[in-house]
């Protein structure tokens, strides 16, 4: 488990959410209860927001896809010592670009299963010297690891969003 101090403070709370634990393991299970939370929505669900301004259940699972792949590249990026500072990126600009509520559960799932594959490939060719490298992203000092947690740890939060705001 990674030490909460190495984690930028703007980040904390998602790897909190996680609990004890080792990277991987912690990626794979984070992704396999999305999908078995996932798995039972209709089309109707799907398109569901708890607020008129909110973000669709499509728009989360499709938000989740895009954080996902941006944290992935910013590890792979420091893995490789890349030590270029990374931009940010606004996740308010991306949503209503996907047009996630055109697509299927089905589809979404299976792009979300593709890219956690891909991810816990990338985590898990990692060495331990290679975790502990770290770049700039978005002004913020982040170590390949801490991204790893991040990742696990960003599902975790919009999954327990999801439980509150979105399917009572």
């Amino acid at each position: 488990m990674i030490d909460i101090k190495e984690v930028p403070e703007f980040y904390q709370g998602y790897v909190r959410t996680l609990g004890e634990g080792e990277l991987v393991p912690l990626l794979l299970k984070s992704g396999d209860d999305f999908i078995g939370f996932c798995r039972n929505l209709t089309e109707a669900q799907g398109r569901y927001k708890y607020a008129p301004d909110k973000w669709s259940i499509k728009d989360v699972i499709l938000h989740l896809i895009d954080s996902e792949r941006v944290f992935a590249y910013r590890a792979l990026r420091f893995a490789r010592n890349d030590k270029t500072e990374l931009s940010g990126f606004e996740q308010d600009d991306y949503v209503p670009e996907a047009h996630a509520d055109e697509r299927t559960i089905h589809n979404l799932l299976t792009e979300f299963t593709n890219v956690r594959a891909a991810t816990v490939d990338l985590f898990s060719s990692f060495n331990d010297e290679i975790r502990k490298r770290s770049g700039i992203a978005n002004g913020v000092q982040i170590s390949v690891e801490a991204l790893g947690y991040i990742i696990s740890g960003h599902l975790v939060h919009h999954m327990n969003v999801l439980n509150e705001r979105y399917t009572k």
